[in-house]
């Protein structure tokens, strides 16, 4: 795969002393870089084939394990590392999140300083992202890191679930995460509910990096974030920063009626949402609807080059 879509992996001393595993993807000439980030009990090396047909159209992308997740929390077996600044699978919160994406937004930059910069998240990791940019005057991110997104692309975005905790739970794992914010808990996202495509259920059985684990503060983080996102948050979108929203409408993890109620409420005029008929919560890994992976790259590739101005943020 790797000589099929060329990329480099290198481990960064990011914050909290933390060795992040990164992996760049970097075209001859390219227009423009996307920063990707990964969603819950996830990695980066299961977006390989779309990361690379993406790259394959002239665009950068530089992503990243998540603190708790992948090879930064643990080795190829599995099994957690003792690293500085790494607590374990799953042990990690919104605000090191975020603080993590700024340090890696101002990173991409320095290595792409002349692109224009990208935020693309799945799942969770577009929930970060839609966090990223309407946290206002919190911190973080910082004011700087938020000046350099030139757009972002939200790919079955977590603000709502589409089968949600109710009252009841939602309340007593906010107040257990307060208690013991880094104590793990069994979790389970049924393997259909990902995707049409059975091969790619084979393959998540016998992934030693996604763990079906969580943590409490994380767990409770994501799904207050998301609340706050569409409750309030979406008031502080940066004036018209582009956004392109894309969900299936048969996602049994995200909802897509929450990014459809956050595209109508956010105020940007350039912003779009593309709603993939049948698609599960993985469309980048999906075969329904037929020719929906290459049908997203084309529309990502075209929105980009559409935006991308040649960068003049400088840090």
């Amino acid at each position: 795969m790797a000589d099929l879509y060329p990329f480099t992996e290198a481990y960064l001393k990011g914050p909290q002393s933390t060795q992040f595993l990164t992996r760049t993807y970097a075209p001859e000439s390219p227009f423009a870089l996307i920063v990707f980030v990964h969603g819950f009990i996830d990695h980066v090396a299961r977006y390989t084939e779309f990361h690379g047909q993406i790259s394959k159209n002239g665009i950068a992308i530089f992503t990243y394990d998540q603190r708790g997740f992948g090879r930064t929390a643990v080795d190829e077996t599995g099994k957690e590392k003792k690293d500085t600044g790494n607590r374990g699978y799953a042990k990690t919160s919104w605000p090191e999140q975020l603080e993590d994406l700024d340090w890696m937004v101002k990173h991409a930059h320095g290595k792409f300083p002349d692109l224009p910069l990208f935020l693309m998240g799945a799942s969770m990791g577009g929930g970060l992202c839609l966090a990223f940019n309407t946290r206002g005057k919190a911190t973080p991110p910082s004011a700087e890191a938020v000046a350099l997104v030139s757009g972002v692309i939200p790919l079955s975005p977590l603000i709502h679930q589409t089968h949600p905790l109710g009252s009841v739970q939602k309340w007593l794992v906010r107040k257990m995460s307060r208690l013991m914010p880094y104590a793990t808990f069994p979790t389970r996202v049924p393997i259909e509910h990902l995707t049409h495509d059975s091969a790619m259920w084979e393959a998540n059985k016998s992934d030693h990096l996604s763990q079906y684990t969580g943590g409490l503060r994380g767990v409770s983080d994501m799904l207050d974030g998301g609340d706050s996102i569409l409750a309030r948050d979406y008031k502080n979108w940066p004036g018209d920063r582009p956004l392109i929203i894309f969900h299936g409408t048969e996602d049994e993890v995200t909802d897509p009626k929450a990014s459809q109620e956050f595209f109508n409420r956010v105020s940007t005029k350039d912003k779009r949402i593309v709603l993939l008929e049948g698609a599960r919560h993985e469309p980048f890994h999906e075969i329904v609807p037929e020719g929906v992976i290459g049908r997203m790259v084309n529309e990502i590739t075209e929105w980009v080059k559409a935006r991308a101005k040649p960068s003049d943020a400088r840090l």
